[in-house]
C-alpha cells in the first residue's frame, strides 16, 4: 500500500500482460489485423517506385513517340496501388479500433470489479477522486490513443523497412545518405524517453488530486458553508488545479522540443537525397527516375518515420494510465493491499453477534480518534451510539461495518452485515433496479412488501416499480431515497444492521415515518444505530454515551437517567428543546 493511500501504478510487464489478458478470446484477431495494417503499408510504397518509373519511360521517350501503353500499365498499376492502400488501411484502423476498444472496456470493467472486491476500507482511504481519475481521465488519455498507436506501430515499421530496401535498390547511395537522420532520431527519441514518462505520471496524479478536492468540496459543501471554509477550499482546488497546468505546459514543452528535433531529421534527409541524386545524375551514373522515387519514396517515408515517432508520445501517455488503470485491477492481489494494522476483523461463526475487544482507531499518525472501545451487542439485541459532535459516533459504526480497519484491537461481526448511512443513493433507472441491487431474484410482491414495510407505499402507488427514478424520472426527496435504502436493507435480509443516522430527517415532516421505517428494518436483528435524536436511543436495549474518542457511559435509558450523568444532562437538553414528543 502506498504511503498516501492511493492505489499504485502497475509496472510496465504488469500492464503488457493484463492488457493481453483482456483481449481474451479476441486475441486471435490481433495478428489479421497486423497482417491487413502491414499488407497497406506494402501498397503504399509503390506508388513512388512507380512514378519513378514512369518519370524514366517519358525521359527514354523525350525525343520520339511516346510508350502510352507502358504509361497506361504503369498508371493502372499506380491506381490499384493507391486503392489497395486506402482500403487497407480503412480496414485495418477500423479493426484496430474495435479490437482495443473493447479491451479498454474490459480493463475498466475489470477495474470496477476489483474496486468492489477489495476491502471497503481500501477504497475510502485510496479516496473516490482516485478512483473517479482513473476511470475518468485515464481511460479516456487511452481510449484517444489507441486509433493511432497500434496501426503506427505495424503499418509504419513495415514501411520503413520496405522503403529503405526499396532506396537501397535503387541505388546504394540513396541508402547510406539515409544514415545521416539515424543519429537526430537516436537522439530524439532518448532524451524524450528520459524525461516524458516521469512527467505524464505526473500529470495523471496531479488530475487525481484535482478530482478528489472537487468531489470533496460537492460532497461536503454544507461542511463547508457551515465552518466558512469555502474560500480555502476554493484555494486547493485552485493550487491543485495549477498544478495540473503546469505539469501540462511541462510535457507540451517536452513534446515540442521532440517535434523540433524530428523536423530537423527531415531537413537533413531530403537535403542528403537531393545532393545525393544530383551528384549520380550528373556523373551519369543515376537515372532521372531513380532520383525521382528515391525523393518520393524519402517523402513517403518520413510519415511513417514521424508517425512511429509520434506514437512514442500518445505511447508514453497512454502507457501512464494504463498503469494507473490496471494498478486498480491488480491492487487486490498485492499483499499490501488488504493489509491491516494491529490484528484484524473478522466473522463471527456464533449467532450474529457483534463484539469490539479493546479498539484503537486513527485518521492521521499521532491523533488518535478511538481508544479503547470494548463493547457488545448480542444477538437480536439493538445498541445505541449517542454524544456530542465529533465524538467519534460515525468512526465507530465505520469500524464495526468494516468500512474502516482498526489501529488496534479485534472485531468480530456476522458474515451479512449491512450499513445504511445518512449519504445514499437512488440511482438513475427503474424503481425495481435500485431495489433487486440487494436481491436480485426478488418477485415483484417481495419488492412491494418492502416498499410497503418502509412507509414507501405512496411512492410506489405513483410510478409502480418499472417508473424511472433520477434525472430521467421521478425526482426524489431526501425521504424517499432514505426510505428505498431501508427497503434494500429488508430485501438483502442481514444478520447485522448499522444505521449511521440513517434517518436524518429531524425536524421535518417525514421524521416519525422514517424512525418508524428504521424500526422495521431492525426488527429480530442485530443492531447499532448512531442516533442523531435521542428519542431513537430510548428503546434500545443498549445505550453507548461517546465523549472525546471513548465509551464514557453505557446502560439502558432509565438506567442513565438515574445516574445523572453526561446522558441525562443530554436527555435533559433534547428534552427542554424538542419536548416529549423530540
Amino acid at each position: 500500500m502506498r504511503d498516501d493511500g492511493r492505489f499504485p501504478v502497475a509496472p510496465r510487464r504488469v500492464v503488457l500482460r493484463e492488457s493481453w489478458r483482456s483481449l481474451g478470446r479476441r486475441r486471435w484477431m490481433f495478428l489479421p489485423v497486423v497482417l491487413v495494417l502491414t499488407a497497406a503499408a506494402a501498397a503504399g510504397v509503390t506508388p513512388p517506385l512507380v512514378l519513378g518509373a514512369m518519370v524514366d519511360v517519358i525521359e527514354e521517350h523525350s525525343a520520339g513517340d511516346a510508350d502510352v501503353g507502358g504509361l497506361l500499365l504503369l498508371g493502372t498499376v499506380l491506381l490499384l496501388a493507391v486503392l489497395c492502400g486506402a482500403v487497407l488501411s480503412a480496414v485495418g484502423t477500423v479493426a484496430t479500433t474495435q479490437l482495443f476498444e473493447r479491451m479498454l472496456a474490459e480493463l475498466r470493467e475489470r477495474m470496477v470489479q476489483a474496486v468492489f472486491r477489495l476491502p471497503q476500507a481500501r477504497v475510502e482511504r485510496a479516496g473516490t477522486g482516485d478512483v473517479v481519475a482513473r476511470a475518468g481521465d485515464d481511460v479516456a488519455e487511452v481510449s484517444d490513443a489507441i486509433p493511432n498507436v497500434v496501426p503506427a506501430l505495424s503499418g509504419s515499421l513495415f514501411t520503413i523497412v520496405a522503403t529503405l530496401v526499396g532506396m537501397t535498390a535503387i541505388d546504394p547511395r540513396y541508402g547510406v545518405a539515409m544514415l545521416v537522420v539515424v543519429p537526430v532520431h537516436v537522439f530524439a527519441v532518448r532524451s524524450y524517453l528520459r524525461t516524458a514518462p516521469g512527467v505524464y505520471a505526473a500529470e495523471r496524479e496531479a488530475m487525481a488530486r484535482r478530482t478528489r478536492h472537487l468531489l470533496d468540496a460537492l460532497h461536503g459543501i454544507e461542511t463547508l458553508h457551515a465552518f466558512r471554509l469555502g474560500r480555502r477550499h476554493v484555494g486547493l482546488i485552485g493550487s491543485a488545479s495549477w498544478a495540473v497546468v503546469r505539469l501540462s505546459m511541462q510535457a507540451r514543452t517536452i513534446q515540442n522540443i521532440f517535434f523540433a528535433r524530428l523536423n530537423l531529421a527531415e531537413l537533413l534527409g531530403i537535403g542528403a537525397i537531393l545532393v545525393t541524386g544530383f551528384v549520380s545524375v550528373a556523373s551519369g551514373t543515376g537515372s532521372l527516375g531513380g532520383t525521382t522515387a528515391a525523393a518520393l519514396l524519402f517523402l513517403r517515408l518520413f510519415g511513417p518515420i514521424n508517425q512511429l515517432l509520434f506514437v512514442v508520445d500518445d505511447l508514453q501517455s497512454a502507457l501512464a494510465s494504463l498503469g494507473r488503470i490496471i494498478g486498480v485491477v491488480t491492487a487486490d492481489t498485492d499483499p499490501d493491499a488488504t493489509r491491516t494494522t494491529g490484528s484484524a476483523t473478522e466473522p463471527s461463526e456464533s449467532e450474529g453477534g457483534l463484539h469490539l475487544v479493546d479498539v484503537h482507531h486513527s485518521y492521521e499518525t499521532g491523533h488518535r480518534v478511538l481508544s479503547g472501545i470494548d463493547l457488545t451487542v448480542e444477538a437480536g439485541r439493538s445498541a445505541a451510539v449517542v454524544g456530542a459532535s465529533g465524538a467519534g459516533k460515525s468512526t465507530l459504526a465505520g469500524l464495526a461495518a468494516g468500512v474502516h480497519i482498526p489501529l488496534a484491537g479485534r472485531i468480530v461481526r456476522p458474515h451479512r452485515v449491512m450499513l445504511v448511512t445518512q449519504e445514499t443513493h437512488a440511482f438513475d433507472g427503474t424503481l425495481r433496479d435500485n431495489l433487486t441491487l440487494a436481491r436480485p431474484a426478488a418477485t415483484d410482491a417481495e419488492l412491494t412488501a418492502a416498499l410497503d414495510r418502509v412507509h414507501a407505499g405512496p411512492l410506489h402507488d405513483r410510478i409502480g416499480l418499472d417508473g424511472l427514478l433520477g434525472a430521467p424520472g421521478e425526482r426524489l426527496s431526501p425521504a424517499d431515497i432514505q426510505r428505498i435504502a431501508l427497503a434494500r436493507v429488508i430485501l438483502a435480509d442481514p444478520e447485522l444492521v448499522i444505521l449511521d443516522e440513517a434517518t436524518a430527517e429531524a425536524g421535518s415532516r417525514d421524521a416519525g415515518s422514517l424512525d418508524g421505517a428504521a424500526s422495521e428494518v431492525l426488527r429480530g436483528r442485530t443492531c447499532l444505530i448512531v442516533a442523531h435524536r435521542l428519542s431513537q436511543a430510548r428503546g434500545a436495549d443498549l445505550i453507548v454515551v461517546m465523549e472525546s474518542g471513548r465509551i464514557a457511559e453505557r446502560g439502558r435509558h432509565e438506567t442513565l437517567i438515574e445516574q445523572g450523568g453526561l446522558y441525562a444532562q443530554l436527555w435533559q437538553t433534547w428534552h427542554r428543546r424538542f419536548g416529549q414528543d423530540g
